[in-house]
């Protein structure tokens, strides 16, 4: 949706990771397309690259939205190509990425409709790496090659990870494309308890999860200084696997936004477009718990 003639300020999206609890940034996008602000910036990391570069590249969030809402959790994270330990890595054959690569095919992120960086993690130093052209999903696939569960991805000359260990919130890389106005989203680290010994439960998933919610809790603290404003989905009870739970996650990133749509307009120019009967509808659903 376009955004309306009063907008004085570029706004930029920085998205960030949280595999599952990532589909919350589907709302935020939805939310913001619904009140007439216009995205003219988009940084993700890891799931916030999937869903940042998605939108960037076809300006259509609700095709995103439907594909997750149809997608079961055993077709993303098939457990007997784990068992198997084959060489592929899981995330380049799933049915998601297969979907992504129909979708967008040959798509460059040069060609997308709107400003787009993919961060990701060079493996051999643990710098962050920007990715600015070539192939849209293979910059997908590398910002979310989440160590063991998923191999890395080569990338030019690099061979590269996820974003998620150099910078899990890219609200600095949004900025320095020329976003005047950063809205960060952050799935990952409002509610970690450290003295929650159920956090830690005894299996490798759930012990990757948290071990890297730590890292990027601490990494985070450096690049959300660059954010406007920072939006926290109430996620933190879905784990990174729960993409069964896709409607209720992506209510939540849309509930966290038109929370703070008032600040957003106040502070980028946009006024409040009228309330069509569709947009009505709409807010009823988001709305119904």
């Amino acid at each position: 949706m376009e955004g309306n003639k009063m907008r004085t300020k570029k706004v930029g999206l920085a998205l960030g990771g949280g595999g599952a609890k990532g589909l919350a940034h589907i709302g935020v996008i939805q939310a913001l397309e619904d009140a007439g602000i216009s995205i003219d910036y988009i940084t993700g990391t890891s799931m916030g690259a999937l869903v940042g570069g998605w939108y960037a590249a076809t300006k259509d969030i609700i095709s995103l939205k439907e594909m997750f809402l149809g997608l079961k959790k055993r077709d993303l994270f098939p457990i007997s190509r784990v068992l198997r330990k084959q060489d592929g890595a899981i995330f380049r054959d799933n049915s998601l990425v297969k979907l992504l690569e129909s979708e967008l095919k040959d798509k460059k992120i040069e060609e997308c409709a709107i400003p787009f960086r993919a961060v990701a993690t060079d493996v051999s130093n643990g710098d962050e790496v920007l990715i600015e052209r070539g192939g849209i999903t293979e910059a997908i696939r590398a910002s979310a090659a989440l160590p063991i569960i998923f191999n890395p991805v080569e990338v030019g000359t690099k061979i590269l990870m996820d974003g998620g260990f150099s910078n899990p919130v890219p609200a600095d890389v949004v900025r320095s494309m020329g976003a005047e106005y950063v809205i960060a989203v952050d799935v990952s680290s409002r509610w970690l308890n450290f003295s929650d010994r159920s956090l830690f439960i005894s299996n490798i998933y759930s012990l990757m999860e948290n071990a890297l919610t730590l890292i990027e809790y601490q990494l985070a603290k450096v690049s959300l200084k660059e954010a406007d404003i920072l939006l926290r989905p109430s996620v933190m009870r879905f784990s990174w696997l729960e993409f069964d739970e896709a409607w209720e996650i992506i209510q939540q990133g849309a509930k966290e936004t038109r929370k703070h749509l008032k600040e957003i307009r106040k502070a980028t120019g946009y006024s409040e477009p009228p309330k069509t009967a569709m947009r009505k509808f709409w807010e009823f659903l988001l709305d119904v718990d």
